[in-house]
């Protein structure tokens, strides 16, 4: 929508008036009135549209600005994973999974296998992808333990979201080295300094405190039904299960490892278009990886243990209904967020930070950190500071470990207080079953502590960077 043109300039200080006010009605809808989120997510982004100038005419394609784009690329990954959860929760797999963990590392050491577990799958998987294939693993272990859900989620959505935030190859730190002109290995290798300790200090150490403090039941998204479980039990070998959780995770490697190797070529598009290289990119492309493993999982835990068809499409058809609640809520959260995308504030917000003059490296964490806040993208967050900071860093006298500290405080900015115009934040909100009321409390929360302890130590590794020269 960059031709979009607003019936009347709010200026900056009128646009962060309507976003606080988008917000503020948002949150008297969903919490005061009870209206469902879905329903009040809508009428929250029709009447910000009206309210910030768009044309009436060009309301529907505003509000599809950010749905559609969002609720495509949720849709697929919820679905598939929430239909491999399913049929290894049914068939008992969940549970074996369970009592490995808890027979290796013991019970007080479980919630921290599960991060553990998280982290690495991290590497390669998006977050919202990650906490998918997980969230039965989860369920079981919180189960297993008693307590709260929030002991074992939190370790392991965190570990997810460290590296998705930090570590290349996910995208947002690997367009920010590209506009920065850092070093994408060394951001890789510094993003791991970062990324560990901010999953220890706040996924880890505040993630049990919440556990402590918030007693929440494991919802029954990913649950059949007692007859279900009774046809579909099979008691499948921890090698199964194993195998079905590193299965997508290696073919997401294979993809990210043959698009890191065409960075190295001279010709990187004809690489990637030589038809073997194409077909082994296309098997590790997310959406597609987890098809194959779903359907992997209806052989191994299903027609291949001498289970009837028609019983595997009933068990992987009941993974739908249930998340059809997460998958609009999440959409309609890109909605609202997308829609003060379009009205500009978060560029209008940029472009007044980037006037007033600061340190470069907090003036990237913050601008970062204000434009998520008032977006709710960390993409957009982090790609709008990055394309602001660039000239400056390419003026500046900076050595390869500071423009690389500058790349992870811009990230750090960019995950900061996931509130409710964030899709991630619906999709954590629906998964642990939580109201926004403590999904603001914790989730929101932890994700601020994430910004403030990973931005504290880029600048140390910007300081350092800066006495070795």
């Amino acid at each position: 929508m960059d031709d979009l043109v607003l019936t009347w300039d709010l200026g900056t200080g009128g646009l962060l008036l309507l976003a606080a006010g988008a917000i503020a009605l948002l949150l008297v809808l969903i919490m005061a009135f009870r209206i469902h989120a879905f329903v009040a997510l809508m009428i929250t982004s029709l009447l910000t549209a009206i309210a910030a100038g768009i044309p009436f005419d060009r309301l529907l394609e505003a509000i599809a600005f950010g749905f559609n784009p969002t609720l495509g690329n949720v849709m697929l990954l919820v679905a598939l994973g929430a239909m491999l959860g399913r049929m290894i929760e049914v068939s008992g797999g969940a549970r074996v999974l369970t009592d490995k963990l808890i027979e290796r590392f013991g019970e007080q050491r479980a919630a921290m296998a599960v991060g553990v577990a998280s982290l690495l799958m991290g590497f390669p998987i998006f977050f919202d992808a990650g906490l998918v294939v997980m969230m039965p693993i989860i369920y079981a272990v919180a189960r297993r333990l008693g307590g709260s859900l929030l002991t074992v989620a939190f370790p392991a959505a965190l570990a997810f979201s460290s590296m998705h935030i930090f570590v290349p190859p996910h995208p947002g730190p690997v367009s920010a080295s590209a506009i920065l002109g850092a070093d994408v290995g060394l951001v890789l290798l510094l993003g791991l300094v970062v990324a560990i300790p901010v999953w220890y200090l706040v996924g880890v150490l505040f993630g049990g405190w919440v556990g402590r403090r918030y007693d929440i039941r494991v919802p029954d998204l990913l649950s059949g039904s007692k007859d279900e479980y009774e046809e579909m039990e099979s008691n499948p070998s921890f090698g199964r299960i194993l195998f079905l959780l590193l299965l997508p995770l290696f073919l997401i490697l294979l993809n990210t490892g043959l698009n890191m190797y065409a960075s190295t070529t001279e010709d990187a598009d004809a690489f990637k278009a030589e038809p073997v290289v194409a077909a082994l990119r296309l098997l590790g492309e997310t959406p597609v990886a987890l098809l194959i493993t779903v359907v992997i999982s209806f052989w191994l835990l299903g027609w291949g243990m001498g289970k009837r068809g028609s019983l595997v499409d009933k068990v992987a058809d009941s993974a739908l209904g249930p998340i059809a609640s997460v998958v609009l809520v999440t959409g309609a959260g890109g909605m609202f967020g997308g829609v003060l995308r379009v009205t500009g504030i978060g560029t209008a917000i940029a472009d007044s930070l980037n006037a007033i003059g600061m340190p470069v490296i907090l003036a990237a964490f913050l601008i970062s950190q204000i434009v998520r806040i008032a977006q709710g993208s960390a993409t957009v967050a982090l790609t709008t500071a990055a394309s602001l900071m660039a000239g400056v860093v390419a003026q500046g006298d900076f050595n390869p470990v500071q423009i690389a500290a500058i790349v992870l405080a811009t990230a750090a900015g960019s995950v900061g207080f996931s509130h409710v115009n964030d899709s991630g934040f619906w999709l954590v909100s629906r998964f642990f079953g939580l109201d926004v009321a403590t999904t603001l409390k914790t989730w929101t929360v932890a994700q601020g502590l994430m910004a403030i302890v990973g931005f504290a130590i880029s600048v140390a590794i910007y300081l350092v960077g800066g006495l070795l020269g």
